[in-house]
């Protein structure tokens, strides 16, 4: 789990430290929720954009969020990770860090990350599209015609 303050076209992109749970559910959602909630100033609203793992959804999750009321949760469609922001700043570690290093424990994998975070976040930059949705919608179209009954 990672928490990025996008709040305004042109805001830098602070990544806030990846949650260090290793297990992935309501639990540690919870956790990181309380921790997001800590680190962003009173008064903004905070926008979650989750994937649909049911770890979002369950019943002690919705009854945080209706007791957090700045807390407001976004879902990406099936299949449309390459939408979501947050996968780009993964993109951005794995072209970075991960491709050129070689760990020899998780620990030592999550402290690089840690420090990588780190030093992003002394100049961050924002994210930007760098094409129109018409450009992308066109692009998927092509996608489509090249697989269009290929068996997939």
């Amino acid at each position: 789990m990672v928490a990025m303050e996008m709040q305004q076209v042109g805001h830098d992109a602070r990544i806030y430290e990846p949650h260090q749970h290793r297990k992935y559910r309501a639990t540690e959602f919870r956790k990181f929720l309380t921790r997001i909630d800590a680190q962003v100033p009173e008064g903004l609203d905070v926008h979650l954009i989750c994937d649909n793992y049911q770890t979002h959804k369950t019943p002690a999750v919705k009854t945080r969020l209706q007791n957090h009321p700045r807390f407001h949760m976004h879902f990406t469609p099936t299949y449309s990770s390459w939408l979501n922001q947050v996968e780009r700043f993964f993109g951005f570690v794995t072209e970075d860090l991960l491709r050129r290093s070689d760990h020899s424990s998780v620990q030592s994998l999550e402290a690089d990350i840690r420090k990588w975070v780190s030093e992003w976040n002394t100049n961050p930059t924002p994210f930007t599209w760098t094409k129109t949705a018409e450009q992308i919608l066109e692009s998927i179209g092509r996608l489509l015609n090249r697989t269009s009954g290929a068996g997939h």
